[in-house]
């Protein structure tokens, strides 16, 4: 069965790539791991976690550890779109700067976010229509992005696995 998730995996990627962006420039990077690395990940989520005093990574990592793969889309940078439209909270594009956040960059243009958004939606949509267990994460992403797994200004997770109980949902919470 693992060889099927593979395959979903990359159909998901494929739909991430495809999905619609904003004047059809494309500013996303989409990665796929699986294997040993999932294991490495999972053990630096709850490294961090632990240090960082950060509920809940022990339990996402669980679920990595438990996945085939996950989908990673990524803002490769932070190129604003040129509407000056504000929603960044800068007047101007021109004005819009971006610096390293605790986990992300930020601010970041609304446009390009909205971009991962839909392309993590259509990953998501497709892992889904194919019956493939799946959620969006965050947890995952951070520690990715800081261990240097994935490269991207910011960016979500999308782990998938085939069960007969969806283990990305009915988790226990550590408020």
């Amino acid at each position: 069965m693992d060889n099927a998730l593979a395959l979903v995996a990359e159909l998901m990627a494929v739909a991430a790539k495809t999905a619609p962006k904003c004047l059809g420039q494309d500013y996303l990077d989409i990665k796929i791991v699986s294997g040993n690395q999932l294991n490495l990940l999972a053990d630096e989520m709850e490294k961090y976690g632990k240090e960082n005093g950060k509920v809940n990574f022990e339990r996402d990592a669980a679920n990595v550890r438990n996945s085939v793969a996950v989908v990673f889309v990524a803002l490769k940078e932070n190129q604003p779109l040129g509407l000056n439209c504000g929603a960044c909270g800068a007047s101007k594009c021109a004005e819009l700067k971006s610096g390293e956040g605790p986990e992300f960059v930020g601010p970041l243009c609304a446009w390009r976010v909205m971009d991962v958004g839909i392309a993590i939606g259509s990953a998501a949509k497709t892992a889904g229509l194919l019956n493939v267990d799946n959620r969006v994460m965050y947890r995952p992403a951070v520690v990715a992005r800081k261990i240097g797994l994935v490269q991207g200004d910011f960016v979500c997770a999308i782990p998938i696995s085939a069960t007969s109980k969806n283990i990305y949902f009915d988790r226990p919470d550590k408020n």
